[in-house]
């Protein structure tokens, strides 16, 4: 408890355990690609990649746990986790925000205007004959399949 009545800002020292989920994550990622490509050893690699994951995340968290028990962490490491948080969630929010907004500017606007709606007689011209505006485009030819 000594650390926390100080005004000092608690500096955790360096850890091994970005370095251990950056390789989780890589062999999770190689072996799912693998066994989506069957490749006999792809499901082993993915199931050590997630095991990998699994441990550094119990690791990690019990250090943070172990140093909060400890009284490591005074009001100011209390609000930067706070902060960190709450700018995390409001960049996500800002994220889907941007990408529904694209989303609906595509399918409301773009598509009739490239339609020839209103005063846009010649974008129609100038894309390619018989452009239909439905969504999703299938694209110029139609190669079928669709959506």
């Amino acid at each position: 408890m000594a650390d926390a009545s100080t005004d000092k800002y608690y500096v955790p020292h360096g850890s091994q355990w970005p370095i251990i989920g950056s390789a989780a994550l890589l062999l999770t990622m190689f072996g799912s690609g693998m066994w989506l490509n069957s490749w006999p050893a792809g499901k082993y690699i993915t199931f050590t990649g997630l095991g990998l994951l699994l441990y550094m995340v119990f690791g990690w968290f019990g250090i943070v746990i172990r140093e909060s028990v400890a009284g490591m962490f005074n009001k100011q490491v209390d609000v930067s986790f706070r902060m960190g948080m709450i700018w995390f969630i409001a960049s996500e929010v800002m994220f889907f925000a941007a990408f529904f907004g694209a989303l609906f500017y595509t399918r409301v606007l773009v598509l009739p205007w490239l339609g020839g709606e209103g005063n846009n007689f010649w974008t129609n011209i100038l894309l390619w004959t018989g452009f239909e505006t439905n969504w999703p485009s299938a694209g110029p030819d139609n190669l079928g399949g669709g959506f």
